[in-house]
């Protein structure tokens, strides 16, 4: 059978990755609910820094896991790297299952990371190697749709579970179901090399661009660079939420099954969101949906400072996981589009590498600022610094230059013609930088 890019003609292989990709997804969500909560109640763990740190070593492991799965997709293909990712994670529900100590927990979120680093960054690069460029942001879109949804409900059956039968070890057997069929799944994917080969042979000719550097892609391309503050800012305000929230909740008397529900709520928008925002960025200037996602996620946490009830809460976990659901699928589209179809593994680890160390980052930061000052302080601080983000986009990112026509007006921030260029040409404030 011919090789093929695009959607409809990779039905049944895209069809798969989503599904293992939401097994992926199910595995982090096992862990939302009830870890920080078995921290204090059976670990005993008082300190937040303490606390948290199951979240700092899941973030840094899983950072350099996405950095180097951008190469090693290349060399020893996208579904070997996938097999491996799940081979890391098989041990981890039996881990959290059996720990007698703290430091077993930490050793299961090492391998989580690197499960999480290898086995997602595989599905993301495969897909979007079927998509091909016109369908991108669809892709993402569905890709994380599934991982987050996946994250939602074991987030919420993890805690169900935990409210009715006790924090261990009933949560747990439904992680060793997720690993299995995860690695069962990936055994019936097939590799995606062909299709980056044919995409590149199909691109029109032309002049090529100088190699992307880790610091092309870190900051010094404007759009890159924004992209990439963005998402290490937007992991840091989650993993503050997965640590802190839970916290936070159970200070305010509301019982592990409500914790549940708003720890899913969240993760759930997100995840039904990017049905919807994923086919926006192929169609919507990128930097308006980053610049209005960030900005959303950091108001919302600031209002969680005053919300004063139960609903109002859940109201707000759906807000930012709108907020979120604006952002996610758009930066890996908006890195697809920016960096050369040869480079693109490559530039996705790099993004991954640093977004992911926002957890680490957000962890170690909410936990010295929790300790010290206190949960509104470390809240009030990442909302603060969610914000400034959104500022970033603004000042530093642009849409590419948008054709004019006499029967057609402008939007403000359409993707280019792909083809002729035309007479008149309308640009979007190309920043400096």
């Amino acid at each position: 059978m011919p090789i093929q890019l695009g959607l409809r003609e990779n039905a049944w292989q895209f069809t798969l990755l989503v599904i293992v990709n939401a097994f992926v997804g199910g595995m982090v969500g096992l862990e939302r609910t009830i870890l920080p909560r078995l921290a204090e109640q059976e670990f005993h763990l008082v300190a937040r820094t303490a606390i948290l740190a199951f979240i700092v070593v899941f973030g840094l492991t899983k950072a350099g896991a996405n950095y180097y799965a951008g190469a090693w997709a290349n060399k020893m293909g996208r579904k070997n790297l996938l097999l491996i990712g799940w081979l890391f994670g098989l041990p981890v529900p039996l881990l959290l299952l059996w720990a007698p100590s703290w430091g077993w927990v930490i050793f299961a979120n090492v391998l989580l990371g690197l499960n999480q680093g290898l086995a997602w960054s595989s599905t993301v690069v495969m897909k979007m190697d079927l998509a091909g460029p016109k369908q991108r942001g669809l892709a993402m879109g569905l890709n994380e749709s599934a991982g987050y949804l996946a994250v939602a409900a074991t987030a919420f059956a993890s805690g169900w579970l935990a409210t009715e039968y006790g924090l261990r070890p009933y949560p747990f057997y439904l992680g060793i179901v997720l690993a299995v069929l995860g690695l069962l799944g990936s055994l019936l994917v097939r590799d995606t090399r062909a299709h980056v080969a044919l995409e590149a042979a199909q691109a029109p000719a032309g002049p090529v661009g100088p190699r992307l550097s880790f610091w092309d892609v870190t900051w010094r391309h404007p759009n890159l660079g924004s992209v990439t503050q963005a998402g290490l800012v937007n992991n840091l305000n989650d993993g503050m939420v997965w640590g802190l929230l839970p916290l936070l909740l159970a200070s305010k008397g509301f019982s592990l099954t409500q914790i549940g529900t708003v720890a899913a709520v969240y993760p759930a928008v997100w995840g039904l969101g990017q049905l919807l925002t994923g086919p926006l960025a192929d169609r919507l200037c990128k930097k308006d949906l980053l610049f209005w996602g960030m900005l959303l996620q950091g108001a919302v946490l600031l209002a969680m400072l005053f919300a004063p009830s139960y609903p109002v809460f859940l109201l707000l976990a759906a807000l930012l996981g709108a907020g979120t659901a604006l952002v996610y699928p758009t930066f890996l589209a908006a890195v697809a589009e920016y960096a050369p179809a040869p480079q693109r593994a490559r530039s996705v680890g790099i993004f991954r590498l640093w977004r992911d160390a926002g957890y680490a980052v957000g962890a170690l930061l909410t936990g010295l600022l929790a300790d010290a000052f206190g949960l509104p302080s470390a809240l009030a601080a990442i909302g603060g610094l969610t914000v400034l983000s959104a500022l970033v986009i603004r000042r530093r990112m642009y849409c590419p230059p948008v054709a004019v026509s006499a029967a057609q007006p402008a939007r403000s921030c359409a993707r280019p013609a792909p083809a002729v260029r035309p007479p008149t040409v309308r640009s979007h404030g190309l920043a400096a930088g």
